[in-house]
């Protein structure tokens, strides 16, 4: 079962995604100013690692770090639960819920329905 992330560790684990393998100085350089502490850092890294998101390899004195988790998955395991706890399992009332708030365009909508269209093709 996939834990869920706070959104210190969500943020940390949306650059781990983008760099693949890095060590926690890779991430931290990619964090936007004001830097957090190293020491805060690791200590995120330490939860995701017991969470099961990342594992450690050692390269000489440097720790290396990789994810376990893909991003596509993590995200597929949260959407889902968001749209079975608050849009009654309908990705349609999910659409159409964002369509009545204007959170969402004509073309947008249009694009979505391209996309599943070609996938359906597939």
């Amino acid at each position: 079962m996939m834990e869920r992330l706070t959104p210190q560790e969500e943020n940390v684990m949306l650059l781990v995604w983008q760099l693949n393998e890095c060590a926690i100085k890779d991430v931290i350089d990619k964090m936007e100013e004001p830097k957090p502490p190293y020491t805060t850092v690791a200590s995120i890294f330490k939860n995701l690692e017991r969470k099961k998101y990342l594992e450690k390899r050692r390269f000489g004195n440097v720790k290396v770090y990789k994810p376990l988790i893909s991003e596509a998955a993590y995200k597929r395991h949260f959407l889902s639960g968001v749209v079975k706890s608050y849009f009654d399992n309908s990705y349609k009332e999910l659409v159409s819920f964002f369509a009545k708030e204007q959170k969402i365009t004509r073309e947008e909508l249009a694009e979505i329905i391209r996309l599943i269209e070609k996938n359906q093709k597939q």
